[in-house]
């Protein structure tokens, strides 16, 4: 009786072991709303259009009809200015921006009002430290530190 209960409490601990060790801290989460120019830079990429088409390739999409009296489609914004829908951003030269942020349809509207129900894709040519990020709920304004989620 004794020896069974030795072995169960051998392979208990080392199941434990085992399990422990594939826990590993992977570091800060990959913002899947922000592309930097860190990402997309020495890949051949000529416009803001490519870059998307190619690694976020879902914020081209419309999510389902929004309106069926006028359904929007996803807004581009080039610093702060609206260019229209996603086919704009073939007209954006990729090399001096600096990053590309997708919000999502609550976010852009609350952010630049009705007709960004599909969302809203915003270009910049500006230092990531004055990046335009999401409100930030703690302080209830968009700032940096809303972008680096740990």
């Amino acid at each position: 009786m004794h020896a069974i209960l030795r072995l169960l409490t051998v392979a208990g601990l080392g199941l434990g072991s085992a399990c422990a060790r594939h826990k590993t801290d992977v570091g800060p989460r990959l913002d899947r709303t922000l592309l930097t120019s860190e990402q997309f830079a020495n890949h051949g990429y000529n416009t803001a259009y490519d870059v998307v088409e190619a690694m976020r390739s879902n914020w081209l999409a419309e999510r389902g009809t929004d309106s069926f009296s006028s359904p929007t489609k996803v807004q581009v914004y080039f610093d702060g200015i609206k260019l229209g829908g996603v086919e704009t951003l073939r007209t954006i030269d990729l090399r001096p921006v600096t990053y590309i942020r997708f919000f999502d349809g609550v976010t852009a509207t609350a952010r630049w009002g009705i007709g960004h129900g599909q969302g809203a894709i915003y270009v910049s040519t500006h230092p990531l430290s004055e990046m335009v990020a999401p409100s930030n709920p703690s302080t209830g304004r968009g700032d940096a530190e809303a972008i680096l989620r740990p």
